[in-house]
């Protein structure tokens, strides 16, 4: 044989190497537990991405929710301390601080304790990739709380299949490190309409919506987050002009939040938030959250 046929020959073997590996795909990452205490899991690389600065608040500054604070507190202590703890939907209304109150107990459970609980963001496109990181967690030396923020899904969506699996069904069923957070502005995680069209077009309708239903039985705490009275909305609003110090007249603070509020139609924790980065912007003081 020829040099110059070798090299051909080398030539297409490299091509065909080539082609195999971009066929497999990029190798898995190594996941780093010490890095972060909050991470994103990005499936394409099975790698649980480091969130150095997680965006959050602290929890003293969750004004109005009270009741639903102090449950979800204690199931997350119970947790991060070795017991039994339930899966939580949080629910309602928009803007109430669902998102933020899991992140704030978090940290505040992981500082009590000084236990090495992890938080995990798992987007909602990738829910069908669950089973997959469930293999991973579930040898990891940490306590893992998995969160999806604003989970819900439409017609002819199939991924709740999969949470249904991950909270508590197959064989291996849930590791007993991993417990499951999600948010949702749906009760049952699913639009009403689509529920109603189920029942009316199915053979056996009872059967149809139950199946969807039976996604939500799954969280053993569900907490109801509802609209804010105003004395709770400026609470709030009292809440971060104190955290933040800002020097303005408290009743001039009050008249601007309540005139913000009615301008964008809601009162909440998130339209409270908004009003103080305007107010803080208009003082020119940078607002340093935890």
């Amino acid at each position: 044989m020829t040099e110059d046929q070798n090299a051909l020959i080398l030539a297409e073997v490299r091509r065909l190497a080539d082609a195999v590996e971009r066929l497999a795909g990029p190798a898995p990452a190594i996941n780093d537990w010490n890095a972060a205490d909050c991470f994103v899991w990005a499936p394409a690389r099975l790698h649980l991405q480091p969130v150095p600065r997680p965006n959050r608040v602290a929890i003293t500054l969750i004004r109005g929710v009270d009741h639903v604070r102090d449950i979800l507190h204690e199931n997350t202590l119970r947790f991060a301390e070795g017991f039994a703890a339930n899966n939580v939907l949080l629910w309602g209304a928009r803007g109430m601080g669902k998102s933020s109150l899991v992140k704030a107990v978090h940290e505040d459970v992981r500082r009590a304790t000084g236990v090495s609980l992890k938080l995990i963001e798992v987007h909602r496109e990738d829910i069908s990739s669950l089973p997959v990181l469930l293999d991973i967690l579930k040898a990891a030396p940490h306590r893992i709380i998995i969160f999806c923020d604003d989970l819900s899904f439409d017609h002819d969506d199939t991924a709740y299949k999969s949470l249904k699996a991950a909270l508590d069904g197959g064989v291996e069923g849930r590791p007993d490190n991993v417990l499951f957070y999600a948010t949702s502005n749906r009760r049952h995680l699913l639009p009403r309409h689509m529920m109603e069209n189920e029942q009316s077009t199915a053979i056996n309708p009872s059967e149809a919506v139950e199946e969807k239903v039976s996604l939500s039985d799954r969280f053993g705490l569900w907490l109801g987050f509802h609209k804010c009275s105003q004395e709770d909305y400026l609470q709030m609003i009292d809440a971060y002009a104190d955290h933040f110090k800002l020097d303005l007249d408290r009743a001039k603070i009050h008249h601007e939040a309540l005139e913000w509020a009615t301008t964008r139609g809601a009162r909440s924790g998130r339209v409270a938030w908004q009003y103080i980065q305007d107010l803080a912007g208009r003082l020119r003081i940078v607002l340093e959250r935890d």
